[in-house]
């Protein structure tokens, strides 16, 4: 009855009450309560986080994906001005430090996502049964994408990011296809913003006469990008003809490409010299030994999309090929209208493909086998990895003092969780968005006990639907909902 007690008081707790809570991992049964004079807030007041600068949680059990920290069973993590200030156990704070209740909670950086065509947050689940050629190139790319108008795309990258929140990323890497226009374009950036997501807008080809890239980012920069303390920051999607690597080049950007089967036209662009360290490779699959070396001669990085590539046709995913060349990848989405956008789905995908066949190989008789993964790697996958790719590590990633906040708390007292026996464990291969009690951004609740904040849900709804209608009626493009 204790634990039930404990899990119906959860959130931001009254430091006068003393609850009697199963503890975190090894500690067993506890009393706990919040210092004396503490100040602290009922659940239900979640204006008062929203609006705090400076807040606590207390009692959690901390996965840092800092090597130089560590993890920790039992310990609390101070947020101040948006950044983590401190993290340990029993932290000594000032009164007017707001608590929350970290008790039976796993904190985690927030999940970076390195590749998501996010304009089509409005085509979700249209190509359910769909393959990159012909069904993706064709149906999304040339049938559809045309037709966007700048609101629709407004909408479409917004309803995705709102999503990406919802399960739990923080920072995505935005490759929307759908710069027709300069107002296409600002429509993109606005709706990264108006979200309260992390962002990295690699501005990308559009359609049409009235396309601006990549001139465009002459004025976007100075416009959108002048600071650089700021969620949204600029890239630019390339392809592989070696002039947008050096637009990229021109306005000091990284630069973003899927490369996928056909390694000669990397290869022809390291020979060209056109590569910078911080460059991003997305997908990588089938990739020769040549190619592999060029990425980390370097200093590229890695984004790789492996239930999309395993659903579409895209290619073996890469995973084993980037350890292997001493790489360190990264997962991403890429687009929602065959798969979906849930970054523990991606995780336990990548956990469970890698070791299959790293075991089947020993089954053969192979002696020298790579190594399997650990559930810790394939978190750092999504963490840590994440933010080297999208060149954000200085920032974010990682639960470290000086950092900004970008986290995730997330319930380890579920009855399909507990007993809690190893939180990386749970964290990769046994939780779901379901578990996630709160999402953080630059120490901002965005989401919190089940529900996004600050966010007009019908209202998103209905607009979201009212331009996909307006997209698939001019593109001429019929659905059915049972089909």
């Amino acid at each position: 009855m204790a634990n039930k007690d404990a899990s119906a008081s959860h959130g931001l707790r009254d430091p006068d009450r003393r609850n009697i809570v199963l503890s975190s991992l090894l500690t067993g049964v506890a009393s706990l309560s919040a210092t004396p004079g503490q100040a602290a807030v009922q659940p239900t007041e979640v204006k008062k986080l929203q609006n705090n600068k400076r807040y606590i949680v207390k009692n959690a059990i901390i996965l840092t994906l800092d090597s130089n920290i560590g993890d920790f069973e039992k310990a609390d993590m101070l947020i101040e001005n948006g950044k983590i200030k401190a993290i340990g156990p029993s932290l000594s704070v000032s009164p007017e430090t707001l608590v929350v209740d970290g008790t039976n909670r796993i904190l985690i950086p927030g999940f970076v996502d390195t590749h998501s065509h996010s304009y089509q947050g409005l085509l979700r689940g249209l190509l359910p049964n769909g393959v990159v050629l012909p069904d993706y190139d064709r149906d999304i790319q040339k049938t559809i994408t045309p037709h966007y108008n700048a609101y629709d795309a407004y909408q479409g990258v917004k309803i995705t990011a709102l999503g990406f929140l919802e399960l739990g990323t923080t920072s995505m890497i935005d490759i929307s296809q759908v710069s027709h226009s300069r107002a296409h374009v600002e429509a993109n950036i606005q709706a990264l913003k108006d979200s309260g997501i992390r962002s990295v807008y690699a501005m990308s080809r559009g359609i049409g006469t009235d396309s601006q890239y990549p001139d465009a980012m002459k004025t976007l920069l100075p416009t959108y990008f002048s600071s650089q303390d700021q969620l949204i920051t600029p890239a630019l999607a390339v392809s592989v003809d070696k002039e947008t690597f050096l637009s990229a080049r021109l306005y000091g950007l990284k630069a973003v490409l899927h490369i996928r089967v056909n390694s000669a036209p990397l290869i022809a662009l390291s020979q060209a010299g056109a590569l910078r360290e911080g460059d991003l490779f997305i997908h990588c699959t089938h990739l020769n030994k040549d190619a592999w070396k060029i990425i980390h001669d370097t200093g590229g990085r890695t984004s790789h999309s492996p239930v999309v590539e395993m659903a579409m046709g895209h290619g073996y995913p890469a995973i084993q090929d980037a350890i292997d060349e001493g790489a360190r990848p990264s997962l991403s989405c890429d687009h929602a209208a065959t798969v979906g956008m849930d970054m523990f789905g991606m995780m336990r995908a990548v956990f469970e493909i890698q070791r299959l066949a790293i075991q089947q190989r020993q089954r053969n008789g192979e002696k020298e086998t790579q190594k399997l993964l650990t559930c810790k790697e394939v978190l750092q996958f999504a963490t840590i990895n994440g933010a080297r790719a999208a060149s954000l590590d200085h920032k974010i990633g990682s639960l470290t003092p000086g950092k900004e906040a970008d986290f995730l708390m997330l319930r380890a007292d579920d009855l399909s969780i507990w007993p809690l026996n190893n939180a990386y464990s749970a964290a990769v291969n046994l939780m779901s968005a379901g578990h996630i009690e709160g999402v953080f951004v630059a120490g901002k609740v965005k989401k919190w006990q089940g529900r996004l904040l600050d966010v007009d849900k019908a209202k998103v709804l209905r607009e979201v639907a009212q331009s996909r209608d307006n997209v698939l009626q001019k593109a001429k493009f019929k659905i059915g909902l049972t089909d």
